[in-house]
């Protein structure tokens, strides 16, 4: 005999709704970070605001360029303490900046040329106006020119006269005394050599830029200022209506400003 059949049963459980974990749950832990991050950047701007602007414009250069200031960079702030920056970070910290006074270089390089325009009109007077110190945008550039029936060297060849070595001995004297890099450059005027001179202006250029340089270095110029030593020929000429000029002959002494840029 079958027995007789059960009549299907539904359970129903109600669970009673928590409250998100209590104080085991997560969601306090992110409000918490928002909080330490917003005292942290509140911190930084207060810091900031307190600083010099040399400081101020070398964190925001920083910003803008993180690349520039990786290990090794050049020097520190303005007005700094020796290994420390103006804010008092030491050099190697990532707010150890190159210095981004451009002015303050400008000026360096400023004292600079009229230190040598003083130096070469009391000793060269007779060549003073062939002398041209300038203060321009790579730098301080000192060109000696020469002149149609008067030059620095003798022509057609590397060999110095004894009065350019003088006047190189004297900016040597004074450029030794900076921390600046050098580059010497070395130019013609588009005079050519005769057909089929194996010697052409390209090794005249160089030639004189590199006499240039062994003069400077023995005057006291020390070889880790040196940036580079080039012959440019007729390709930069400095009267570019005027390829055969005199004037186009020069030996060129650039300074580099030194503002860590």
């Amino acid at each position: 005999m079958n027995a007789p059949a059960q009549p299907n049963v539904i359970i129903i459980k109600k669970r009673v709704g928590g409250h998100g974990g209590g104080h085991h749950g997560g969601a306090w832990k992110v409000a918490y970070a928002d909080f330490v991050t917003a005292m942290m950047a509140f911190f930084l701007v207060m810091w900031l605001v307190a600083q010099s602007p040399q400081v101020k414009s070398g964190v925001g250069q920083y910003f803008r360029d993180p690349g520039a200031f990786s290990e090794g960079g050049r020097g520190v702030l303005p007005g700094s303490e020796s290994g420390t920056t103006g804010g008092g970070q030491p050099m190697g910290s990532p707010m150890a900046v190159a210095n981004p006074d451009v002015e303050s270089a400008k000026r360096a390089l400023e004292r600079a040329a009229q230190s040598l325009r003083q130096a070469i009109q009391a000793k060269f007077a007779d060549v003073q106006d062939r002398v041209q110190i300038s203060v321009t945008d790579e730098g301080l550039r000192i060109e000696l020119r020469e002149a149609p029936n008067d030059g620095f060297f003798s022509s057609g060849s590397a060999g110095m006269k004894a009065e350019t070595e003088k006047i190189l001995a004297v900016i040597a004297k004074e450029l030794s005394q900076m921390p600046n890099k050098i580059a010497i450059e070395g130019h013609t005027d588009s005079q050519p050599f005769g057909a089929g001179n194996q010697y052409t202006n390209w090794e005249l250029s160089s030639d004189r830029a590199n006499a240039a340089r062994r003069v400077l270095e023995r005057s006291g110029v020390k070889s880790r200022q040196l940036e580079g030593v080039r012959g440019f020929a007729d390709t930069k000429l400095r009267t570019v209506d005027k390829p055969m000029d005199a004037g186009n002959r020069r030996i060129s002494i650039v300074v580099r400003r030194n503002d860590g840029t």
